[in-house]
């Protein structure tokens, strides 16, 4: 029996001792296949598996604007087996549901992955050729742009309301249910403008069909280095990002945030991460875990101002 206690006693010591990960990984998404999220959680496992040697798979939980799967992630044990791929959804849905966790208190920060800035878009017809003859028109005619986004409280309607609110005009908004729909009828002249990522816009730019006027980040892209920022060409100080990174529940291990936040560094560093990324319209981001936190609570105040101001409702 003595025997037997300390072999169960050395196996467990020897499990313990085993080197993060020595099991697969997984990476939760909060949305369905195919979209930015996604692509980018992807991109990121099919590198971590690579490099660090074990599996890193995605699992798609979409449901509730991204709060069914980031409450399974944030659920699982602290132990570096489940991860969850988080974009600026998440640090919306703080104002406008009534969340089962804490954004802040019940995560714990990894990295960001990627940043880029949405782009202003309008259907050709629209008679402005730069965003300050955007400006003037909305404001002259209040009533005739309408604004799309993939649905009330979407990230990209809050953009296009703080962008309404700090430039002075009054917003016409058109919520879809999701970000095809949307760009389908900007692109068919049912609705005239939309804050669109450069992955979903930029094709329809560069064949005619919509017209670019500006970024909303803090820099302009080199995708299109023409195309002013927000606060260049009429609204000083406005930018909004969209981003992606990873979290894990509250609690995982240090040496785990260290290793995962290491190995995304390097990917991110390849010059390869750089072109990748680009062809969904962003850049890779990175950064201490301590900044990513700093990142989501900035935005988590700046959404409820929004939300706030504006009266925004959930459907």
């Amino acid at each position: 029996m003595i025997l037997r206690l300390l072999a169960l006693l050395f196996f467990a010591g020897c499990v313990q001792a085993q080197p993060y990960p020595s099991r697969p990984v997984k990476i939760i998404v909060a949305f369905p296949p195919g979209g930015g999220n996604d692509f980018i959680a992807r991109f990121i496992a099919a590198r971590l598996s690579t490099s660090v040697g074990q599996q890193f798979v995605v699992e798609n939980r979409p449901g509730a604007g991204g709060m069914v799967g980031t409450e399974v992630g944030l659920s699982a044990p602290p132990d570096g087996y489940t991860l969850t791929l988080v974009s600026n959804s998440y640090t919306a849905n703080a104002s406008l549901y009534k969340l089962r966790f804490d954004p802040l208190a019940d995560m714990t920060p990894i990295i960001q992955v990627s940043q880029g800035p949405y782009i202003v878009v309008v259907h050709p017809s629209v008679p402005v050729k730069s965003f300050a003859e955007l400006l003037a028109l909305a404001k002259r005619e209040p009533d005739r742009l309408y604004f799309a986004s993939s649905g009330n409280g979407s990230v990209n309607h809050l953009a296009t309301a703080l962008l309404a609110s700090m430039a002075g005009f009054k917003l016409n908004h058109v919520p879809y249910k999701g970000t095809g729909p949307a760009l389908s009828d900007t692109i068919g002249g049912q609705t005239n403008a939309l804050l669109g990522s450069p992955s979903t816009t930029l094709a329809h730019v560069r064949a005619g069909r919509l017209r670019a006027l500006a970024v909303t980040g803090a820099r302009r892209i080199a995708a299109e280095p023409d195309l002013p920022t927000v606060a260049e060409a009429g609204v000083p100080g406005y930018e909004t990002t969209l981003w992606h990174g990873l979290i894990g529940p509250k609690g995982l291990p240090p040496q785990v945030v260290e290793r995962i936040h290491a190995e995304v560094t390097r990917v991110l560093n390849l010059r390869e991460a750089a072109e990748l990324l680009q062809t969904d319209g962003v850049s890779p981001a990175g950064g201490p875990p301590e900044q990513f936190r700093d990142t989501i609570r900035a935005e988590i105040e700046l959404w409820r101002k929004v939300v706030a101001s504006a009266g925004v409702k959930v459907d």
